[in-house]
């Protein structure tokens, strides 16, 4: 417990104004039961004789009362004496508001944060979140036999301050990956471990955009990054997209943009891959206007149709390009650790920035991390969740399909662990009062208008299935269709 013993006179008067003080003042409150004599003066570095001399002085002034064997308490009310210093007999001015920054203002602003992806209730069965990974495949077995290793043989150099780049040999293990998988040009000295992909969209926002700049992203976008760039003062410029991610005839000629945020490989949340022709067009609209690219790779795992398309980052031949990647999306949330693959000449400033930042990420969580790539885990971890999350898939389709029919469009269903479903012949005004329905029947659903900078007339959903049993992705979709019915269709959608 703090109590004051500044002031003159003898320790034990010094504590009995302390705790007065407190008590006056409401930091003890009428019948909290205070610490022992014992205990309170191991607490201040102070005799036990010390202690009860105080005690027995508020006791004597009735600012505290003893029971026996139970304690000594504040008393429920004040002596008279001490009325008017009773912070209940005198009103106290409103502390004036704290004067905040222009970057603080520009993130209260931009409430409520995070993106919206809570539940409208607690305790849905069927719960369509979109976003998480397949954590009930996560092979924790293997992890834990991992960690516990590490933790048995842990070093000083795990307990010490790492290296703000990360650790050595996660940075190896991510480049091999990301080459092999992804056709992206790393080498480990390219590679900068961060905390999530969230990290890496602030860290590169820092390196690149100043107030004012301006930031091309796609609509819809990602809410996160949405709001990492207006948090920064930047201007946006929303290009839309099509069933082939960006479409890059729209890109702005004219005024120059620092910083291009897309979603390549599955867009963000419409579900497009952008095929080799758009990407090139991409690159060389970088390196005509001298813009960057931060390519966001979030999830590109989990690809179910076609071929695997090269990173852009892979085609770039001029160092335009910085390419995100996480583990969230594959192993599970909390983990929190992601990359950033960024041209050589950046290194060093994007080194800084996550130095000041937070120093660097914690070092014991790399290690086992590492481990658990080149042990193989990781890679047989993600070949057999492809299989499962294309069931699951395959299994949301079918009941999508059956259940509903034409009353739905669904988009985004190639790769990724969510699909968007456009819903006919209801306004996008209804949709609140659709997914309160929907939760009423312990269905969580989640719109996809708050990822548009101009939302869209028509009613959208983003549904997760990624941790979801097939069983649960059939009924929690039945119980949905049901939902749907009892809203009237109304006129087709407007164009």
């Amino acid at each position: 417990m703090l109590v004051s013993l500044r002031g003159r006179g003898a320790l034990n008067q010094r504590l009995y104004r302390g705790l007065r003080q407190g008590i006056l003042e409401g930091r003890l409150p009428p019948g909290m039961r205070l610490p022992s004599s014992r205990s309170l003066a191991g607490d201040l570095g102070l005799s036990r004789n010390v202690v009860v001399m105080a005690f027995d002085k508020l006791l004597d002034e009735g600012y505290v009362e003893a029971r026996v064997g139970s304690g000594t308490y504040v008393s429920q009310s004040l002596p008279d004496a001490a009325t008017a210093w009773s912070p209940a007999s005198f009103e106290r001015s409103a502390p004036a508001p704290p004067r905040l920054s222009m970057h603080a203002r520009r993130v209260i602003a931009l409430a409520p944060l995070p993106a919206p992806t809570a539940p409208l209730r607690s305790g849905l069965r069927y719960e369509f979140r979109y976003g998480l990974p397949a954590i009930s495949d996560f092979p924790a077995d293997a992890w834990a036999r991992i960690v516990a290793r590490r933790a048995r043989r842990v070093t000083l150099r795990t307990l010490r301050y790492g290296r703000a780049l990360g650790y050595e040999p996660l940075r190896e293990a991510i480049a091999q990956y990301v080459t092999r998988a992804r056709g992206v040009a790393a080498t480990p000295d390219r590679v900068i471990v961060l905390n999530g992909s969230q990290q890496a969209l602030d860290v590169v926002t820092r390196l690149l955009v100043d107030p004012g700049d301006r930031v091309v992203v796609e609509e819809p976008c990602y809410q996160g990054a949405r709001h990492v760039f207006l948090a920064a003062g930047a201007r946006l410029s929303a290009v839309p997209v099509d069933e082939a991610g960006l479409d890059v005839t729209r890109l702005p000629q004219r005024t120059s943009a620092r910083l291009a945020y897309v979603t390549p490989s599955h867009q963000f949340p419409l579900g497009g891959v952008m095929p080799l022709g758009r990407r090139l067009e991409l690159l060389r609209w970088a390196e005509d206007t001298g813009a960057h690219i931060l390519e966001d790779d979030y999830d590109s795992e989990f690809r179910y149709e076609g071929q695997p398309v090269e990173a852009a980052q892979g085609l770039d031949r001029s160092g335009r390009v910085l390419y995100a990647g996480t583990f969230s999306k594959t192993l599970f949330p909390s983990l929190r650790v992601g990359y950033l693959i960024v041209p050589p000449a950046m290194v060093p400033a994007v080194a800084a920035l996550k130095f000041l930042m937070d120093m660097q990420t914690p070092t014991f969580e790399q290690e086992a991390l590492a481990d658990f790539i080149t042990e193989g885990h990781f890679e047989r971890y993600v070949r057999r969740t492809r299989a499962r999350n294309a069931a699951r898939r395959a299994a949301l389709l079918e009941a999508l399909d059956d259940t509903l029919g034409d009353r739905v469009e669904v988009v985004g269903a190639n790769a990724g662990v969510h699909v968007v479903v456009w819903l006919r012949g209801v306004d996008a005004s209804q949709l609140e009062a659709v997914r309160h329905r929907a939760a009423e029947k312990a269905v969580g659903i989640y719109a996809v208008a708050p990822h548009y900078l101009r939302p869209p007339r028509r009613a959208g959903l983003l549904f997760g299935y990624a941790c979801l049993h097939e069983r649960d992705i059939r009924e929690g979709i039945g119980v949905f269709a049901t939902v749907l019915r009892g809203f009237p269709r109304r006129r087709p959608d407007a164009p």
